[in-house]
Formats: C-alpha cells, sequence, structure tokens
C-alpha cells in the first residue's frame, strides 16, 4: 500500500524538520507518496493567502498531513490565523498531544499522559468584535453540544483503546456556568456509556497546580480549546520541553500532525533546531495510518537516541539536525 502523505512546510525551521520527517520515513519498509503545498507567510506574500484552498483541497485528498510550523506577523490586512482556520475548515476537533517520559536528565519518570482538546470552537471560535470605538474588545466563547459530545466521546475512546481506567474532564463550571456547565454535564452523560473507565472532574487552575505537584497522576486529561492548549504546554516542561512536543489534529476525513514549537526564526539555517517533535508527530501519523510496527521503530530510534545524547545542543547533545536525523535513520535500520 502507497500512503499519500501530504506536506506543509511553512515558515521558518518548518522546512528543516519537515525535510527531516521526509528523509527518516524513507529509511521505514513502507511506500509513500509526497506532495508539498503552502501555508504560513511565506505563502501569504507569494500567493496573498496564508493558507490557499488548493492546500486546503490536498489536505482533504491525502492519507495524511505533515505540517512544520508557520510565522506569525504583525496585524497586517487579510492575514489569518492558517492553522485555526485549517483546524476549522477541515474539522479537526480533536487536538491530541500525548505528553510521555523520555530517557533524559530533563524529563520526570512514570508521566504517559495524553491530553484530548477540543479544537474548532471554544474561545478560540474566531468570533471577535470591537465596540465604543475601540475601547472595548470582545471576544465570544462557543461551547456546543455537540462539539463537547465528541470529543469527550473521543477521550473515553482512546482511554478504552490505550487500556488507561481514568479520564479527568477539566472545565471551570464553577464560573463559566453555561458554557462549561454545558461540557460538563455532556461528559457525565458519555460517561455513563463506558462503565469500566472512571470520570474524574477537576477545576482547570487546580489541574495546572496538579500537573505540577504529581503529574503521574493523569492518565487522559479532556477539556476545551484554550484550556487544553495551555495545559498541554505546561505539560510537555516535564518530559523535555517544547522540541519535543508533538500534536495530532484529528478529523473525520483528514488529519494533521505537528511540532508543537514553532517556526523558531533564529534557528533558521544554524543546524540548531531540533527535530525530535517532528519525528513524534510522523510517529503519531504512522499510528494514524495503522502502521503500528513502524511507528513503534521510529520512536524506540528516538528514544535511543535522546539516551545516548544523540541530540542537538538544547538536550545536551552536540549533534547538528541533520546529523540526528542520520543517527535516527540508523538506528531505525538496525533494530
Amino acid at each position: 500500500m502507497t500512503h499519500r502523505i501530504c506536506l506543509l512546510s511553512g515558515d521558518g525551521i518548518g522546512p528543516e524538520v519537515i525535510a527531516c520527517a521526509k528523509d527518516v520515513l524513507t529509511a521505514l519498509p513502507l511506500d509513500f507518496d509526497f506532495t508539498e503545498w503552502g501555508i504560513g507567510f511565506e505563502e501569504y506574500q507569494r500567493s496573498g493567502s496564508p493558507l490557499p484552498d488548493s492546500t486546503l483541497q490536498a489536505i482533504r485528498h491525502a492519507d495524511a498531513t505533515l505540517f512544520g510550523a508557520v510565522t506569525t506577523p504583525p496585524a497586517i490586512p487579510n492575514y489569518f490565523s492558517p492553522v485555526v482556520r485549517m483546524r476549522q475548515s477541515l474539522d479537526l476537533y480533536a487536538n491530541l498531544r500525548p505528553t510521555r517520559s523520555i530517557p533524559h536528565e530533563s524529563s520526570r519518570s512514570n508521566i504517559d499522559i495524553l491530553i484530548v482538546r477540543e479544537n474548532t470552537e471554544g474561545l478560540y471560535s474566531g468570533i471577535e468584535r470591537l465596540e465604543e470605538d475601540g475601547n472595548r474588545a470582545i471576544t465570544e466563547r462557543v461551547i456546543t453540544r455537540k462539539g463537547s459530545e465528541r470529543i469527550i466521546r473521543k477521550a473515553f475512546d482512546l482511554a478504552k483503546q490505550t487500556n488507561r481506567g481514568t479520564v479527568h474532564v477539566v472545565h471551570k463550571a464553577n464560573v463559566l456556568r453555561q458554557t462549561c456547565g454545558l461540557f460538563r454535564s455532556v461528559a457525565f452523560e458519555i460517561a455513563k456509556e463506558y462503565p469500566d473507565i472512571e470520570l474524574k472532574e477537576m477545576l482547570v487552575d487546580t489541574c495546572a497546580m496538579e500537573l505540577v505537584r504529581a503529574p503521574e497522576q493523569f492518565e487522559v486529561i479532556v477539556t476545551t480549546n484554550l484550556f487544553g492548549d495551555i495545559l498541554s504546554d505546561e505539560a510537555c516542561m516535564f518530559v523535555g520541553g517544547l522540541g519535543v512536543a508533538a500534536s495530532g489534529n484529528i478529523g473525520v476525513d483528514a488529519a494533521v500532525f505537528e511540532p508543537v514549537h514553532g517556526s523558531a526564526p533564529p534557528l533558521v539555517g544554524t543546524g540548531k533546531a531540533n527535530p525530535v517533535a517532528m519525528f513524534l508527530a510522523t510517529a503519531m501519523m504512522l499510528d494514524y495510518l495503522n502502521e503500528v510496527e513502524s511507528a513503534q521503530r521510529l520512536q524506540q530510534a528516538v528514544n535511543e537516541c535522546i539516551a545516548n545524547l544523540e541530540t542537538t545542543p538544547d538536550l545536551g547533545g552536540s549533534l547538528t539536525t541533520s546529523e540526528v536525523t542520520e543517527k535516527v535513520k540508523f538506528r531505525i535500520l538496525n533494530l
């Protein structure tokens, strides 16, 4: 079987880490058909849109997509967030952020958390306006029953598939009584369908504190868009930081996988960009494509490189981006 993979390099170090992912995929005993499409600020400068319709169509037609990073420019006319627009246009409703211990001194041990974040509504609904001659700014937080049901069911399904016994539903229903209240009530309804999985609820501020105090207590966290964005970035700092943080954006008909580190303009061309997050996003993509053995080989190769400090300087190594890629490829071929 040949897997059709859409590559979105984007801006900054995006092209560098996408090239690394493509290189590593060629070391696996699989067939891929790669196509490359534009996204981000450079694409805006070229075509007038940071997310052309042709790119959206390419993502729809692919089996899966790998995305590098985009640069967010100062406020300019006709510019919008291509990431938010992509998630909403393709209905990539589930953002998955695994947080696992790595064999490195910067990582706590015994952490294996999956944060399941609603990805298309909430405070990122895009409904904003200025009033009172620009002296009052309003953003509308949109929580729907449909959006809540499917993300909460996704979290429980993933807990069941991965043999996890608890799902923490995180909200702020004591203050946001209507929006978080709806999310919370739907969670209790859905939980009845999964009698073997325990629902635990936690206020978002308490969750932020408990992640710092004892992250080992969490297995699956499901929450709304903004809360999930914040908590997942907090959680990754216990397991090596943004340089090893990967995510998947999953919908019914499309899926986009990406590192979380952003475009990092100061690192462009220096050889210091850490490709590990991109490799872990690629492993997530392989799992999504049901290439489980290859996903495990890539994950193991990355962990062995980290354990042996075959890494970029941010993880204590002395290798360049391309040298780390060659080390990962070597280990894949020799597992």
